[in-house]
């Protein structure tokens, strides 16, 4: 990579990305505010905003979308008659969970072991340095090719929807011959990936009643019908025997027919315990990319700590489905819903509440902007090809995007690999994937404004 002058600047460009993404870091913006206050968030969307207006962007705005948090837009003039990119990432971070389990303080960028630990270090405040390094590294040689627009979400991880209706509302404002979404990862570190698919996803919240209040689990335990013990007996019923996902009228047997995922490399990435089995049937590629999958996000029920002996006259869950490319999202929720209240046991009241909904995606793999990036990667990851691999998650952006510009290419690639641990404690980058990924941005820009 080092005979590359794109290459060169970007290496010598690392230093001022580390400082910068120590900057971003240091938000807590979490777009939740219930959690952190929303200057957090506030805070990040001006640093993102200036950084923008510091590179020369015309039209840099706030937006304010539908469910109460800002988005930063920007726009790059290029060559006249040059196509247009636009370049996504989101600046909105997961919670930190348990910050006491952080080996370092989840809002400071920490170095250790050849990697940078923070909260949205990989997921996905990188994204918007990545970007970033891969348009100066253009500036510096020669310039930048086409027309660029960017685009920083500031509640991606709510799933709340407010850029994907902001969009709706101003369908020219992101259309682009080509959308590169910054918010996928390599496969592994050093192994360059695109995601040519995401499962979609719905969230759902259910409440079971049984009593006017609790009661002494003494004196009515036994007779006296536990809500606690009544959800418990719904959430089993969404899993078989071996762990595959159930809901009534969902079909689950899809299978992925592209890169493989190895299941002993699968138990290391997920740090799955010796000896617990894992779940599911088919291929860990089918299991996490083509078929659905239902987590149990939470759970409001009495902690341990301090009970009471006491049967539950109310509990409630929060249950995530993640549904594959193929399955309609609106109709999946309304089948976990029946199935939810289907399997409420001894007549017990249940209300089901979707307080969350993305579709699955599923790109054109053969576009040229898709060869235009595997050119690219072969340069800047000297020695690998390109792979396709698919997502377990969900980015319902990208299915806005797509139904509002049916000729734009999307492409989906970031810095979220295994070893990032996104949404989970000492979340980390690798700058070795920073840098090598914001040349092959780079280098695909140019490819594809040649193409």
């Amino acid at each position: 990579m080092s005979s590359n002058p794109v290459a060169e600047t970007v290496a010598s460009l690392m230093p001022r990305a580390k400082a910068e993404l120590t900057e971003l870091v240091a938000f807590k913006s979490v777009a939740d505010f219930d959690q952190f206050p929303k200057s957090e968030s506030e805070g990040a969307a001006r640093w993102v905003a200036d950084a923008l207006r510091a590179e020369g962007f015309a039209d840099v705005a706030l937006l304010d979308t539908p469910d109460g948090t800002q988005s930063v837009y920007g726009c790059l003039p290029g060559p006249e008659g040059a196509k247009t990119v636009l370049l996504y990432a989101h600046y909105d971070v997961q919670p930190p969970l348990d910050e006491a389990a952080w080996s370092t303080p989840p809002f400071e960028l920490t170095e250790r072991d050849g990697r940078w630990y923070g909260r949205g270090a990989a997921d996905c405040k990188g994204g918007l340095i990545m970007h970033l390094l891969a348009l100066r590294a253009l500036k510096a040689n020669g310039g930048i090719p086409v027309h660029v627009k960017v685009i920083a979400e500031g509640s991606e991880e709510m799933g709340t929807g407010g850029l994907e209706r902001y969009a709706e509302e101003h369908p020219d404002l992101l259309e682009a011959d080509t959308i590169v979404i910054g918010d996928a990862g390599n496969f592994r570190v050093g192994l360059p990936t695109v995601t040519s698919t995401l499962r979609g996803m719905t969230l759902v919240r259910v409440q079971i009643d049984t009593l006017e209040g609790n009661l002494h689990s003494g004196q009515f335990g036994g007779a006296a019908p536990d809500a606690l013990g009544a959800l418990i007996r719904v959430l089993d019923s969404l899993r078989a025997d071996d762990g595959s996902t159930t809901v009534d009228g969902l079909t689950g047997e899809w299978s992925w027919q592209g890169l493989q995922y190895d299941e002993e490399q699968f138990r290391a990435d997920a740090k799955v315990l010796d000896g617990v089995e894992l779940i599911g049937s088919g291929t860990v590629a089918d299991r996490i990319w083509a078929r659905p999958a239902v987590t149990v996000l939470g759970i409001d029920c009495p902690p341990v700590v301090g009970a009471t002996p006491s049967v539950q006259a109310s509990a409630r869950a929060l249950i995530s489905l993640r549904v594959p490319p193929g399955v309609d999202a609106a109709e999946a929720t309304k089948l976990l819903q029946a199935h939810l209240e289907a399997h409420t046991p001894w007549g017990a009241r249940v209300r089901t509440e979707q307080i969350g909904q993305g579709q699955a995606f599923r790109a054109d793999t053969s576009s040229p902007a898709y060869q235009a990036m595997a050119d690219a990667m072969a340069v800047a990851y000297p020695g690998q090809e390109m792979q396709y691999a698919g997502q377990g998650g969900s980015i319902p952006l990208c299915n806005t995007l797509a139904a509002l510009y049916p000729h734009a290419e999307i492409l989906l690639i970031g810095l979220s690999e295994p070893e990032a641990q996104i949404h989970a404690v000492n979340e980390s980058v690798s700058p070795q994937e920073l840098e090598r990924l914001s040349v092959a941005e780079a280098l695909f820009l140019r490819n594809y404004a040649a193409s």
